[in-house]
């Protein structure tokens, strides 16, 4: 197999976040989870305390959001789902950066929203952020990884899916900024093999999508197995 793409459901984080999401698509993705061992289930907030009883006594993680998809929230009103997501059930959370400061050059808020958010979770919880990679240039693309940076978050994370998809020079511009001080998630339009090599190629550690059933399964088409 090749190596880029071993164990590559331990990179999924599986999505649920679309506005029409109820219970049982919740809970089916939650067992679709367990089935195939991706490493997360992301969920909207009303579903984070859905999804961790069905993931009870399993190793599959449930994944919070907070200000998401349209970024423009309160940073209070952030850090507090960010926290209460965290009481229902949460190990991760994903966060939207405040995109209207991002491309205004708000750069100090940006980061200080960033860090209110971080110092509120326990240091165990994993904070991502998400920038809209798609909706910057590459010079904000690498000021927003500096602030994601400097605000104590473990991932810069391309997009929310919701207004266009990652693409591998997104990943690499992230990549470089980073220097290693964070990993880079790609997330956002993800829906075959082909661009999951690409996108993990150049340097991302965790995939956002909704279609990583139908990628494990072209994998193991792909293997003959």
């Amino acid at each position: 197999m090749d190596r880029l793409l071993e164990d590559l459901q331990l990179r999924f984080d599986h999505a649920a976040l679309h506005s029409e999401v109820d219970e049982q698509t919740v809970r089916r993705a939650c067992d679709e989870a367990r089935r195939y061992g991706f490493f997360s289930v992301a969920v909207n907030p009303a579903w984070v305390a859905t999804a961790a009883d069905a993931l009870q006594g399993c190793p599959v993680k449930v994944l919070g959001v907070s200000g998401f998809p349209l970024s423009a929230h309160r940073t209070d009103i952030k850090v507090l789902e960010a926290v209460k997501g965290v009481r229902d059930g949460a190990a991760e959370i994903d966060m939207v950066a405040n995109v209207g400061w991002l491309v205004s050059g708000r750069y100090a808020e940006v980061e200080d929203e960033i860090r209110q958010v971080r110092e509120a979770l326990p240091y165990n919880v994993v904070l991502k952020v998400i920038i809209e990679a798609g909706k910057l240039s590459r010079e904000q693309q690498v000021a927003a990884t500096k602030c994601v940076v400097n605000g104590g978050a473990q991932f810069v994370k391309t997009c929310t899916g919701f207004f266009g998809g990652a693409t591998a020079e997104q990943v690499g511009t992230l990549v470089e900024a980073a220097g290693g001080a964070v990993e880079v998630k790609a997330s956002g339009g993800i829906r075959t093999l082909a661009q999951c090599r690409e996108l993990l190629a150049a340097g991302a550690t965790r995939l956002g999508s909704s279609s990583s059933v139908a990628i494990m399964e072209e994998l193991k088409a792909a293997d003959g197995s």
